[in-house]
């Protein structure tokens, strides 16, 4: 799969080839869905509270005697069937919402997400961008190219790029993001993703194909070198007569 490649100053400059591992994968919609939920769910704050009976102010002693009243039972005004009193099973600001997920299958979903927003023909190059921070520069070079300006765009860059990442970060709803940190929240939710063309080798080498087979011998080579029996000592063995 091709992409068109664009430079600094919006011109279509050529086209460069997506690594079919990355932008050709099967697309797997509930692994994703898993994905998201578990990234939203890692950044949420347990804010809600609710005070329990003995966090309440307000006497403990019984409102009237047990028997004799006539009445129903009463115990402490804390009571929850009390106005005033605790709210009973209320949220706790002790929740815990973090999800976990194993890598391959953060990586599966990641390689999905991005096949997806290919087939769409959502995905740009960008062939290089000036030392200049420049916001008017780059507000240009976006309406040149065949983006959608006030819909989200993310702008994927090898390392930490100032130059982009200043001129951009004024522009509404375009933001910059490390191919090391590109995640499946982030793609799915872009109308737009345009790539530094390093930053295409660099995602390549964090989760290409080639990365995958290499770790996965190296497991192999340490399961043998476990494995393997050691050799008795000539010195400890004894001869029987």
């Amino acid at each position: 799969m091709t992409i068109d490649v664009y430079t600094s100053t919006g011109a279509k400059k050529g086209t460069a080839t997506l690594p079919k591992d990355l932008f050709e994968a099967n697309i797997n919609e509930g692994l994703m869905h898993q994905a998201v939920i578990r990234q939203q769910s890692n950044v949420r704050n347990s804010v809600a509270h609710t005070k329990t009976r003995g966090e309440i102010q307000g006497s403990t002693r019984k409102l009237f005697q047990q028997k004799g009243t006539g009445r129903a039972r009463r115990g402490s005004v804390r009571s929850p069937v009390l106005r005033g009193g605790n709210k009973a099973f209320g949220p706790k600001s002790i929740a815990n919402f973090v999800l976990e997920m194993p890598k391959k299958m953060r990586r599966a979903a990641l390689t999905s997400s991005l096949s997806l927003q290919a087939k769409n023909g959502a995905i740009f190059g960008l062939e290089s961008y000036p030392e200049a921070i420049k916001t008017k520069d780059a507000q240009k070079m976006l309406e040149k190219m065949s983006v959608e300006l006030g819909r989200k765009i993310i702008i994927v860059t090898a390392d930490n790029n100032a130059s982009v990442n200043l001129s951009v970060r004024n522009i509404k709803n375009v933001r910059t993001v490390m191919a090391q940190y590109l995640n499946p929240l982030d793609v799915l939710s872009s109308r737009q993703i345009i790539f530094m063309v390093d930053a295409i080798k660099k995602l390549e080498e964090i989760h290409g194909e080639k990365k995958v087979t290499e770790g996965a011998k190296d497991t192999k080579v340490n399961e043998k070198k476990t494995s393997a029996p050691s050799a008795p000592s000539a010195s400890s063995s004894t001869s029987v007569k």
